[in-house]
């Protein structure tokens, strides 16, 4: 399998028939979290709050199992969220 293959190509059969193995790939919610950051550095702060909803509410729903890094998520979260005000405040910083 190489880089360039979607997460959908995972876990496919090719023409011979043999399935590839599904990669590991990162959580989804660091896809977000870096997606976020992608349009915060775009200047697109919509879409950056957007994400960020998203983002909150995967972290702060009840946890099916108990998450080891939970307290590195939301840490991850609250920069995040620091970040998207100090963009649209910028005339506000310390």
């Amino acid at each position: 399998m190489t880089v360039d293959e979607t997460d959908d190509e995972a876990g496919r059969e090719d023409a011979r028939g043999s399935s590839f193995a599904p990669r590991h790939t990162r959580r989804l919610s660091d896809k977000i979290l870096i997606a976020f950051h992608h349009a915060c550095d775009q200047g697109d702060y919509e879409v950056a709050e957007e994400l960020l909803r998203i983002l909150e509410m995967m972290l702060t729903r009840r946890p099916v199992s108990p998450d080891a890094n939970r307290r590195k998520n939301m840490e991850s979260l609250v920069a995040a969220h620091e970040r998207l005000w100090l963009l649209r405040h910028p005339d506000n910083r310390d």
